[in-house]
């Protein structure tokens, strides 16, 4: 078959070379050659013919696909016909008969252009017709909302590929000087007459090829199209196209994360590399989402071996299978333990000789860790404690600790507790190991976190719970979360608090009016919401610092310094051997009291002050019987 394509081709291409040839000599003699130049019409097609086929063969314009012709490849048959003609005309100029024609030369060379560009658009034209004419009955009517870069990629991609199943009708797009005109042969309508359109086309899909689109940009088009009563779908950003197969073949459901319209991380890819590559990595928490997903992206830069260090037995074993199948080259070593056990920490680090530490392991529930307060004070401050001390007793040169922005003026024990163990982190700096923390907010679709609550919610016909209208938190994604915490991390000095830049606030509502919506329901109508009340601990807004001033500015857009006074190690173990002696004796109102003392914006909520009155309410009765 190939033999037999590559002949068809050269015989094709030949006919071109001829009859652009002998056109030539038609249109300069007014389509009657006199006798007298028969003879250099047969020289200088003589000389065409090889002149031209060398040319083309070398520069291999004989073996293209022509089903896929571009400008690229006109741009290369232009320049290989002027090719060809320049060696025609070197050898008509000095073995030809004399009297040649002159204005032949530009002659053939136009019509030689047009033949072999012609016969290659026509080909690929009859094969899109063909695949047209296999998919279109199959094929669901669709728009492609966005008539730009990305959509004109996509509609041709659509148009090459017969498995796909649209038919594309138009083009969709908010700017004004492009409403009206056509892009590829396909119409651009105004986006606010989508339902109009749908209607008149009749529409069954829209694709949205805005990869750049914000948030709110994302949610005005989903709206829309839930108006028109039309299914949509997106195509991906730039960097997901590079990582998959074309964009076409990447369209998917429409995602939260489309609503949030964060722009992609620039990444200092040669310092990460060489933070990592050759190093033995340990990760604590290595199942939990922001763990896990550490591994994946630390894998990328070729670690001597990532060490998984987690409580949590089925998370660790299912991190452990997908690490050796999705990383063969990087070893993974599952290593059960906790981090409040310093004898098992010992252990595993005498073992594995780890270079850098990334300490993800914490407790992180807020109305749970408000129910178990000695239990979040042992395992977020005493197990960073142990692991930071492991990490500086057994000589690891860097220490990252995975913090929270309910760190700030903190209301709830869980924040209480990761702002000590920043302080502890900090307070240990004047070792040999380079101690940072980096603070950020929620990250999408976590374990625990409100998508999959929201989401389950959904999916059982609701209602959706949000505990208050004016709930609002900072959200980013679990990759993009470790992505800078990886570019925090090779920016480091030591004795640092980083600060993520998390965008804009979200109100809990619209996200869950959002996520009803991309279910194809309508909110408050198909999937009611119902407000259930603030919980223990939680306050309505987080904030990742306490003011911008606290701030200062990195040389990365979305990384800043928190600029924060500390406490010397001497204070800090004093403290510890007290927060021991408060957790053994169970006592939540000492406990409080020197939280409170060390945390000084520390705000505890009402819940646990009711909770340490009755306790002593108890004693005091107690002591009285």
């Amino acid at each position: 078959m190939l033999k037999m394509h590559r002949l068809m081709v050269w015989v094709a291409q030949t006919a071109a070379f001829a009859l652009a040839g002998v056109a030539a000599f038609l249109l300069r003699f007014d389509l009657s050659i006199p006798e007298v130049h028969l003879k250099h019409l047969a020289f200088g097609l003589s000389v065409w013919l090889v002149a031209k086929s060398i040319v083309f063969r070398v520069a291999a314009l004989d073996r293209g696909w022509w089903r896929y012709v571009s400008v690229v490849d006109l741009v290369r048959i232009g320049l290989g016909n002027f090719a060809g003609s320049a060696l025609a005309y070197v050898v008509i100029r000095t073995l030809g008969p004399a009297g040649f024609p002159r204005s032949i030369y530009l002659l053939d060379l136009i019509l030689c252009f047009l033949a072999t560009s012609g016969l290659r658009l026509a080909a690929r034209i009859a094969a899109e017709a063909c695949e047209r004419g296999r998919t279109d009955a199959a094929a669901r009517r669709t728009l492609i909302y966005g008539a730009g870069a990305a959509g004109v990629v996509l509609l041709r991609e659509i148009r090459q590929n017969a498995a796909l199943p649209y038919r594309v009708a138009g083009f969709l797009d908010d700017d004004r000087a492009k409403q009206g005109l056509r892009v590829l042969g396909e119409r651009v309508y105004a986006a606010t007459d989508l339902e109009a359109v749908v209607k008149r086309l009749a529409i069954e899909m829209v694709l949205i090829a805005i990869p750049s689109a914000a948030g709110p940009q994302m949610t005005r088009i989903l709206r829309m199209c839930q108006e028109a009563g039309v299914a949509y779908k997106t195509v991906p950003g730039l960097e997901e196209v590079i990582e998959g197969n074309g964009l076409a073949r990447q369209i998917r459901d429409v995602a939260v994360e489309d609503l949030l319209g964060r722009s992609p991380v620039r990444l200092e890819e040669d310092k990460m590399r060489a933070t990592l590559e050759g190093k033995a990595v340990l990760v604590t928490g290595a199942a939990g989402s922001i763990g896990a997903e550490l591994c994946r992206q630390m894998a990328r830069y070729k670690p001597a071996g990532i060490v998984g260090f987690e409580i949590a037995e089925s998370p660790l074993f299912e991190i452990d299978r997908e690490m050796r199948q999705s990383f063969p080259g990087v070893p993974f070593f599952a290593e059960i333990g906790s981090i409040q056990n310093r004898a098992r920490l010992d252990e595993v680090m005498r073992q594995y000789r780890p270079s850098v530490i990334y300490h993800a392991a914490a407790y992180k529930h807020v109305p749970l860790m408000e129910a178990h307060v000695f239990e979040a004070v042992e395992n977020n401050v005493f197990g960073t404690y142990n692991v930071a001390m492991a990490a500086a007793e057994h000589g690891v040169d860097d220490f990252v600790m995975i913090s929270s922005d309910k760190a700030v003026r903190p209301t709830n024990i869980m924040g209480a507790t990761k702002r000590l163990a920043e302080l502890v982190v900090m307070a240990l700096q004047n070792r040999r190991t380079k101690y940072v923390a980096v603070r950020f907010g929620n990250v999408l679709g976590s374990n625990g976190s409100v998508i999959p609550i929201l989401k389950k919610q959904i999916a059982t016909g609701g209602p959706v719970t949000v505990t208050h209208p004016e709930m609002t938190r900072y959200f980013m994604t679990i990759p993009e979360a470790c992505q800078l915490v990886l570019q925090a991390a090779v920016m480091a000095k030591g004795g640092q608090i980083y600060v993520l830049e998390m965008g804009e606030p979200v109100k809990i509502v619209d996200l869950a009016r959002n996520l009803i919506l991309l279910t194809g329901m309508r909110p408050d109508q198909d999937i009611k919401i119902a407000f259930t009340g603030i919980r223990p601990g939680e306050k309505l807004y987080e904030e990742l610092s306490t003011l911008l001033e606290d701030t200062v500015a990195t040389p990365h857009e979305k990384v800043r310094i928190l600029m924060s006074n500390g406490m010397p190690e001497g204070d800090m173990v004093i403290w510890l051997d007290q927060l021991r002696e408060i957790c053994q004796a169970r006592d939540i109102g000492r406990l409080v009291v020197s939280l409170k003392e060390i945390v000084l914006d520390y705000s505890p909520s009402a819940h646990l002050l009711r909770r340490a009155i009755e306790q002593r309410d108890r004693h005091v009765v107690a002591a009285a019987s």
